[in-house]
């Protein structure tokens, strides 16, 4: 009976030891390390890929699109978007964003439809229309051909962070009628926030929607511009 109790206790204090080592090592050394090495290499993608402005605020993640739309006058209503600023693919999940308001994220997804699909269709053909009547200005007329795909469908996850820089250089025009700027400032704006394709062959050119209007939005504080 003590050579039993004996053993029992001998085991489970190998057992409490073996607990004690692997918590200290999985649990507090290993994360210490990788955290470490994340922090020392890779700070920006470890820390959320965080965009900040001028002034150093965190005004969201680069990973994740945000939509820029005027507050909703009813709560029953969909906000309307917020000419000022570049607009995102649409999607229904995207909250309001760190320039305008704050961030908040309902839900995510795609435009899901087959192509023949009238609801898709109808949807599409809608959201070609208000893409023509809202870039159009005094001096530039959007034509329905020069919509891209990208301006009225959403991404697969619907919180494409990025847009093409055809749909980025439609809304141009409005942008700089909008902000008083000219022309040629914001179409410059749009040509140092496109982003080539990875390693030079891998996927489309692209534009960081926040990235690009937290640029706007710095351009337009600066009194020498």
């Amino acid at each position: 009976m003590n050579t039993s109790l004996t053993n029992t206790a001998r085991l489970l204090g190998a057992g409490l030891r073996a607990l004690l080592v692997l918590t200290v090592i999985c649990g507090v050394l290993y994360p210490l390390a990788v955290t470490g090495v994340a922090q020392a290499f890779l700070g920006d993608k470890a820390n959320g890929s965080e965009i900040t402005d001028a002034s150093g605020r965190t005004v969201g993640s680069s990973l994740i699109g945000q939509r820029y739309d005027l507050p909703a006058k009813d709560a029953d209503e969909a906000a309307e978007p917020d000419l000022t600023w570049f607009q995102p693919r649409p999607s229904n999940g995207l909250g309001t964003n760190g320039v305008n308001t704050e961030y908040s994220l309902i839900l995510s997804g795609a435009t899901n439809r087959s192509a023949d699909n009238k609801e898709l269709v109808a949807w599409v053909a809608d959201a070609k229309a208000a893409v023509v009547a809202d870039n159009s200005t005094r001096s530039y007329t959007v034509r329905p051909e020069d919509v891209p795909a990208d301006a009225v469908t959403s991404s697969g996850s619907g919180l494409d962070p990025d847009i093409s820089p055809a749909y980025a250089n439609l809304q141009v025009h409005r942008v700089a009628e909008r902000n008083g700027l000219a022309v040629d400032q914001v179409a410059r704006l749009v040509a140092e926030h496109t982003d080539g394709r990875v390693l030079g062959f891998m996927g489309e050119p692209r534009v960081n929607v926040l990235e690009l209007n937290t640029a706007l939005r710095d351009l337009n504080r600066d009194p020498g511009r």
